[in-house]
């Protein structure tokens, strides 16, 4: 008997046979990334119960030197939880640690397992009148680990912060094998270095996150959204200012979308109506979270939008009138990635420069992009409140979208990158690195940074085996 079925015999042994998935079409699932865009073989597929068996599991990986790969709901957009092609590799998926623990009311936190999907929690704080804020498109499959695991940003980050500003506490596996029981719900804990913070954005490779201890906040009375009409991403900066010194610590979403994000989806999804008789260079989303009551809200966005139209700073603007209405303007939004998907293939980037910089940002980089792809068509829309654009390239009108990828993906990326890197920003803002940016994060980071990372990395995981290749290379030959 080889190591690896030697390994896959004590996983039975240790977990069931009903919860060591080889067969071809039981692991396939768990194999390919959301956007298909990797595919990775693995010994094995490991589905453990609680954080003893994940604890268990990992010791045999480390007796048997095989490399893990921590898997949540399988919605990142990084292959960050996907295996190489050696077939060496076991995935061990958390989606069997679903349980809540416990909600505190008066502590405001919620204590979740790492495979609870990110819609329940929200359903739960919910019922408690509670918010759990943390909010994107897939929130009906993914998981809380998984957002743990990347630092998951979504549509709220400009009032309640990304997931780790969400997070009071953790339990971990290390990479030996023991469990870290860091499930502290204090806002105030200055006993040493912040572990918790370490694992947070490390998309596995130090340690499995098995729970946490989430913030929760008191639920909104009134949530009101409005979308304006503008005729420059300056223009929306200059907005955004105003909305923050109008509405303070009250506006959760700033979201921008660009003129050719609005025609696609009205191309793709024409049931969905874009309320303006005519374009705008950009469309603002903005919502408001009120405590008071939504006739505080709409008064306060209304008066906002007076203002705003009589400086000339907006264009037009329509304030919501029904939750109905709200949600329409929602799937404006959200449908921009669906209806890129339905124009074809195109070289995506997730982006964050200083806030201040985003207008200049988009102006010269979409001179560059057109110098190196003729003819390409910018997708840009974003959380940017927060500095985050996802800004993305889509192929000519009438040419392949893969031949395209294939031509011009290497320098848009660059020129992308160079202008990032230009402004003092980041290449991954909400996605996290995985294995499509590691080498790109190599490169525009400096290397005093990676070799701090790599220390880390060298000093708690020192076999390589939690998720190797991805995030930052180190060892790489170490399995």
């Amino acid at each position: 008997m080889t190591a690896q079925a030697r390994f896959i015999a004590a996983c039975t042994e240790a977990i069931g046979a009903s919860h060591v998935l080889t067969d071809v079409h039981d692991t396939a699932p768990f194999l390919t990334d959301w956007r298909k865009r990797y595919r990775g073989e693995a010994c094995g597929v490991l589905l453990p119960a609680d954080t003893n068996e994940v604890a268990a599991l990992v010791k045999l990986a480390r007796e048997y030197r095989v490399a893990i790969v921590p898997q949540g709901g399988n919605t990142g957009l990084v292959g960050g939880g996907t295996p190489d092609s050696s077939g060496a590799q076991v995935v061990i998926s958390l989606k069997r640690l679903n349980r809540i623990r416990g909600i505190d009311t008066h502590n405001n936190t919620i204590t979740v397992e790492a495979g609870v999907v990110l819609a329940d929690i929200q359903s739960r704080a919910e019922s408690e009148q509670r918010l759990f804020p943390l909010s994107l498109a897939a929130e009906g499959s993914c998981t809380i680990g998984g957002n743990l695991s990347t630092n998951a940003g979504g549509t709220g980050v400009l009032r309640y912060g990304n997931t780790r500003e969400l997070c009071l506490g953790l339990e971990v596996v290390t990479p030996q094998g023991e469990i870290w029981d860091g499930l502290r719900g204090l806002r105030k804990d200055n006993t040493g270095y912040d572990l918790r913070d370490l694992y947070i954005g490390a998309e596995g490779t130090l340690g499995i996150i098995t729970a946490a201890v989430m913030k929760l906040h008191p639920a909104p009375v009134a949530k009101v959204t409005a979308l304006a009409g503008l005729a420059s991403s300056h223009a929306a900066l200059d907005f955004l200012s105003m909305a923050q010194h109008h509405a303070g610590a009250l506006l959760t979403g700033f979201e921008l979308m660009s003129d050719f994000s609005m025609r696609l989806v009205g191309r793709h999804y024409p049931q969905l109506r874009y309320p303006f008789g005519e374009p705008h260079a950009q469309t603002v989303l903005l919502e408001l979270f009120d405590a008071e009551s939504e006739e505080h809200a709409r008064a306060l966005f209304e008066r906002l939008m007076e203002q705003a139209l009589e400086r000339g700073i907006v264009e037009n603007a329509v304030v919501a009138e029904s939750l109905a209405q709200s949600q329409a303007f929602w799937d404006l939004r959200e449908h921009i990635p669906l209806a890129q998907a339905e124009e074809g293939l195109n070289i995506k980037h997730d982006i964050a420069v200083p806030i201040s910089s985003i207008g200049r940002f988009i102006e010269e980089t979409d001179v560059l992009v057109a110098k190196a792809a003729p003819g390409a068509r910018m997708v840009t829309f974003g959380h940017l409140g927060d500095g985050n654009l996802h800004y993305n390239v889509q192929a000519p009108e009438g040419v392949d979208p893969k031949q395209f990828l294939d031509e011009f993906q290497h320098p848009v990326n660059a020129a992308v990158y160079d202008q990032v890197h230009k402004h003092r920003g980041s290449i991954s803002a909400e996605h996290g690195i995985g294995q499509l940016k590691v080498d790109e994060a190599a490169h525009y980071k400096s290397p005093v940074e990676i070799r701090l990372m790599q220390t880390i990395k060298a000093a708690l995981d020192p076999d390589n085996l939690m998720n190797p290749g991805k995030v930052v290379r180190w060892k790489e030959n170490a399995q």
